[in-house]
């Protein structure tokens, strides 16, 4: 299996800046791309951002030139920089691992979530 914990969430005025970090354990090498969800209280869990195992990233525009998402393949850890962070930017974000086909049929299961990271902006 996979595990993934988040880890640099917390409490920050409107317009400071996070860095949020989700180190990724276990049956890595089945892994052929990480994500960045967020969910408000109240509504849907929403992507966004992802970087492939070759390196390519895709941010939702929404959050182009605030959100970068970035990674350290030898400490198997993805990174998300906030800047400019906005009071609408308050949620829960979590880290998710999307497997390779072979690593589905091996390990049974295709996606895997970490727990979590609270990250609330004042105004």
């Amino acid at each position: 299996q996979v595990q993934l914990v988040e880890s640099g969430g917390g409490l920050v005025q409107a317009g400071g800046s996070l860095r949020l970090s989700c180190a990724a354990s276990g049956s890595t090498s089945g892994i052929d791309a990480m994500d960045w969800y967020r969910q408000a209280p109240g509504k849907q869990r929403e992507l966004v951002a992802s970087i492939t195992r070759a390196g390519r990233t895709d941010h939702v525009d929404s959050l182009k030139g605030r959100f970068t998402i970035s990674r350290d393949n030898a400490k198997n850890t993805v990174y998300l920089q906030m800047n400019t962070l906005k009071p609408e930017d308050t949620a829960d974000y979590y880290c998710h691992a999307r497997m390779s086909p072979r690593a589905r049929g091996v390990l049974g299961e295709y996606e895997y979530w970490g727990q979590g990271t609270q990250v609330t902006v004042s105004s």
